[in-house]
């Protein structure tokens, strides 16, 4: 289900523009800094929120997951710029870069790559999902559970050398 009153945004990175310099990889010159989330108009019965960051046009035939966080207070309206790896607040996956928390763009040289932030409505206080399992097992229990999700999405592109 998908309302019209459930939204995200971000400051760090508005939703169309181009991921800001420090939402990037360090390889990229960035810093791997989260970036700001707000949401507001949750579905009645939310008792949690997960949020993803997923590039759909990484060349793995999968996508690229650079985030996985749950059991987010049903309270919490937003994340701030820089969520730490180690939050003790918050549950993180390791991500297809191999470590806890948010890691940034970095792409090969080509076509624009979209980079999808989307905060997830959850009818459950806490996943019961071990943070040392595949983020699979948490994707797996927040897409099956969600009552509503919001997103938006930003690019980056590196371009290709001439």
């Amino acid at each position: 289900m998908t309302t019209d009153t459930f939204s995200l945004s971000s400051s760090a990175t508005p939703s169309g523009s181009v991921v800001a310099a420090a939402q990037l990889a360090p390889e990229l010159d960035g810093s791997s800094t989260s970036p700001d989330l707000t949401w507001g108009g949750a579905p009645e019965g939310t008792r949690s929120f997960a949020v993803t960051c997923y590039d759909p046009d990484a060349p793995t035939g999968s996508g690229f997951w650079h985030w996985v966080a749950w059991d987010i207070p049903a309270d919490a309206t937003a994340l701030p710029l820089g969520v730490e790896r180690d939050a003790e607040d918050i549950a993180q996956a390791v991500n297809d870069f191999g470590r806890r928390g948010y890691d940034g763009p970095n792409p090969p040289a080509g076509a624009p790559h979209r980079y999808m932030f989307t905060v997830h409505a959850l009818p459950v206080a806490s996943l019961g999902v071990d943070p040392d399992a595949p983020h699979v097992q948490a994707r797996f229990a927040i897409f099956s559970q969600q009552l509503d999700s919001a997103s938006f999405t930003a690019t980056y592109q590196v371009a290709p050398e001439a």
